[in-house]
């Protein structure tokens, strides 16, 4: 079984970036497509992002030009750059393995004024 952990969530002042990472413990099998998604306390998850091999990546209009989703193979790694952050982009972010539908356990991305 796959197991995806996240991590680079904090607290963040409006208009700063962090760049959260999900590590799987098993190799993601490429070019699967592997997304991130988000959920505020009390309401359901949002697609944020996917990506499927290297280039193929879609965007959520609420980020879009603003994030950046990209894998790194060898490390086994799925990222998301996130730049310009705004108050509403505060959630527990996840990432999750869309061909076996696994998730990760999350990261909390809190944005400031």
């Amino acid at each position: 079984q796959v197991q995806l952990v996240e991590s680079g969530g904090g607290l963040v002042h409006s208009g700063g970036s962090l760049r959260l990472s999900c590590v799987g413990s098993a190799r993601f099998l490429y070019p699967q497509t592997m997304a991130w998604y988000r959920q505020v306390l009390g309401k359901g998850r949002e697609w944020v992002a996917s990506i499927t091999g290297s280039v193929a990546d879609n965007y959520a209009d609420s980020v879009k030009g603003r994030f950046i989703i990209s894998r790194d193979v060898a490390k086994n790694t799925v990222y998301l750059q996130t730049n310009n952050l705004k108050e509403e982009d505060t959630a527990v972010y996840f990432c999750k393995d869309e061909e076996k539908d696994v998730w990760g356990q999350g990261t909390q991305v809190t944005v400031s004024s």
